[in-house]
């Protein structure tokens, strides 16, 4: 049976986005070119909602915004950014959904990945995450440093190292 294992995730510090969201307020509310306007970001659960005058300054919010988050060290990736509105008196609006968690669809193509590198470890999915195990640590390393020079699509991390 494996004796070391490591989890596969793809998860958001809340916390961090919050922050990332309030300094972009912050900005907005000083900036001059958006002096009388009423462009905010604003988060609910696990959608970013921003609202803005019209299309220019909601382009000038998504990069503020944007800007804050790869301070953070936040991947880009977990945004999902949905159709342009149009809001009341003319204004515009936008959600952005915060994707987190592997989908099922996700999961079986990181473990048909895994199973692709020949190395000797095994992966099993876990409701939104997926268990790596080997005997060895050294197959582990090389499984996280394969996985992170592929691209998924999705911002993967690493947790529960055993």
């Amino acid at each position: 049976m494996a004796d070391f294992s490591f989890d596969i995730v793809s998860e958001i510090d809340l916390a961090e986005l919050d922050n990332a969201i309030n300094m972009g307020m912050k900005e907005i509310t000083t900036r001059f070119d958006f002096k009388g306007s009423i462009s905010e970001i604003k988060r609910s659960d696990k959608t970013v909602n921003l609202l803005a005058d019209d299309d220019m300054k909601l382009r000038n919010v998504i990069d503020i915004l944007e800007g804050k988050l790869v301070k953070r060290n936040i991947s880009l990736k977990f945004l999902d950014y949905q159709k342009i509105d149009t809001a009341l008196g003319g204004n515009v609006k936008q959600d952005v959904i915060i994707k987190q968690g592997l989908s099922k669809e996700k999961a079986k193509e990181l473990t048909t990945f895994i199973k692709t590198t020949k190395l000797k470890v095994n992966a099993q999915i876990n409701d939104d995450k997926i268990r790596v195990s080997s005997a060895k640590k050294d197959a582990l390393q090389e499984t996280m440093s394969a996985l992170r020079g592929h691209d998924f699509g999705i911002e993967l991390s690493f947790n529960n190292f055993r």
